[in-house]
């Protein structure tokens, strides 16, 4: 993933931009006038979706984003405006229909489950003049971007016409998530990411099986002259199709809402691609993303940081990824204090690592939620300890913690002391060995607490380095 971290492609979304609304509240008896439960509504939220949850998801990805859309000349429509330009996303075009009603999604939530949901929109194909404004701005802007991604759904602003004409006229690829049951508009795109049932309905193959599930995704690139497929399976993962068919298991762990995941891995696809990925890597990367969105309730988005630490609690992060530079850290913090997690830090050179590393290392972790060790550099080992130390770089020492089932995070620094870095964790709790008794622990004026744990008696790096001299 550290490509993706260091990666700001330029993406266009052109598609039917709606809003998610949500009603959230308790359920708790049911009413006299109806059989129907009674919501005692507790929060309102109003969120961009459809086409806007996927440059949702791109703006959390830390992407360059841009789009291209219609909407009705309503109020609707000028609140969905002024969300695009708080979040940063550049409008290169949202043109306004008259008696054109913007699309809306009401959602009723308790406990987690949504009980109702009503729509406001339209679903009529947007206007021939607004087919053309839309097609000349492309034509002015298309060597601005990397990639183009298509969000269908059906509403009427990815017309026949208008998409083919978009996918005739880029240079870069076009991702698309497509709609409906005639494919046809989407021919010559480079990718479409139909769900299961929307695979079956597009290639007129019931799948049943993975032999099933083969022929209807080649027979859609096949028909449609695609450079790929990928077929979304739900709780089986995904199915990528370029050369031969590959299937990757999904990774979520717990499911709340599916509102959003399809745009999720657009989002995500096309980001890895842009960002020098290969499909299959950006696959992996998608289906991580969407294990995410899937814990949560609502169009939900999921940042870099949410998606390692996801990967790295389904093991299957390396070392290197938890080793984080001061600015990194930084963003990690932001996202572990948003969901309320205890964060524990500690600190020292840890150069041989040993059994009583090792304990200390658990019982810390035993404090809090979360784990961060500071590591010294080579250079401020060499001052505090002289010119024969450390006996390994820091980046060995700091890969070898980084293993470790306790710690979640390394992070080096040069100072003397891991000041700067505190300043910068504010951990909830700060952990040192217990020969600090009666001593000032630097950077307790920072975290909440201060906590020494003792010890392992005779377990030191200076007693192995002892040991070994002595059978030279």
């Amino acid at each position: 993933m550290n490509i993706l971290k260091n990666s700001k492609p330029k993406i266009l979304v052109i598609g039917d931009l709606m809003i998610d609304h949500y009603l959230f509240g308790d359920s708790n008896r049911v009413s006299p006038e109806a059989p129907v439960l009674v919501v005692d509504v507790k929060k309102e939220e109003f969120l961009l979706g459809g086409a806007g949850n996927v440059l949702n998801n791109l703006k959390a990805f830390g992407a360059d984003v841009s789009v291209l859309s219609v909407v009705g000349d309503d109020e609707n429509g000028r609140w969905l405006e002024d969300r695009l330009n708080q979040r940063g996303i550049n409008i290169l075009a949202l043109i306004k229909e008259k008696n054109r009603k913007t699309s809306k999604k009401s959602r009723v939530i308790s406990s987690n489950q949504q009980i109702v949901r009503f729509d406001k929109e339209s679903k009529e194909d947007i206007s021939k003049e607004s087919e053309e404004k839309l097609i000349e701005i492309f034509k002015k802007n298309i060597d601005r971007f990397d990639i183009v991604l298509l969000s269908d759904y059906a509403k009427g602003v990815l017309t026949s016409t208008l998409t083919q004409k978009i996918i005739s006229l880029s240079k870069v690829p076009i991702f698309v998530d497509p709609k409906g049951k005639d494919y046809s508009k989407y021919k010559n795109a480079t990718l479409i990411t139909p769900n299961k049932k929307e695979a079956q309905i597009a290639s007129n193959i019931e799948i049943k099986d993975d032999e099933s599930l083969k022929k209807a995704g080649f027979k859609l690139k096949e028909d449609l002259n695609l450079k790929s497929v990928i077929v979304t399976l739900s709780q089986d993962g995904m199915a990528i199709f370029e050369d031969e068919m590959v299937k990757i298991p999904t990774v979520a762990k717990e499911v709340f809402d599916v509102t959003g995941a399809g745009d999720t891995v657009l989002a995500a696809l096309g980001f890895g691609v842009a960002s020098g990925k290969s499909l299959k890597e950006a696959a992996h990367f998608a289906n991580l993303a969407a294990g995410v969105v899937v814990g949560k309730v609502g169009a939900a988005t999921a940042s870099l940081e949410e998606i390692e630490e996801y990967e790295s609690s389904l093991h299957k992060s390396s070392s290197e990824e938890h080793i984080k530079t001061f600015e990194e850290i930084k963003k990690v913090v932001e996202s572990l204090k948003s969901k309320n997690k205890k964060i524990v830090f500690t600190n020292g050179c840890f150069d041989i690592l040993h059994i009583g590393h090792v304990k200390y290392l658990e019982e810390a972790k035993k404090l809090g939620d979360v784990l961060i060790v500071g590591l010294n550099s080579d250079e401020s080992v060499k001052r505090l300890k002289g010119d024969s130390r450390p006996i390994n770089t820091q980046f060995d020492r700091a890969y070898l913690l980084a293993s470790l089932e306790a710690v979640d995070y390394v992070v080096i620094f040069n100072e003397d002391t891991p000041y700067e870095l505190i300043k910068i964790v504010k951990p909830d709790i700060l952990v040192k060995g217990g020969d600090y008794r009666g001593k000032e622990v630097v950077g307790s004026d920072i975290a909440k607490e201060v906590r020494l744990i003792d010890f392992v008696e005779g377990k030191s790096t200076t007693n192995i380095i002892k040991k070994i001299k002595g059978h030279l």
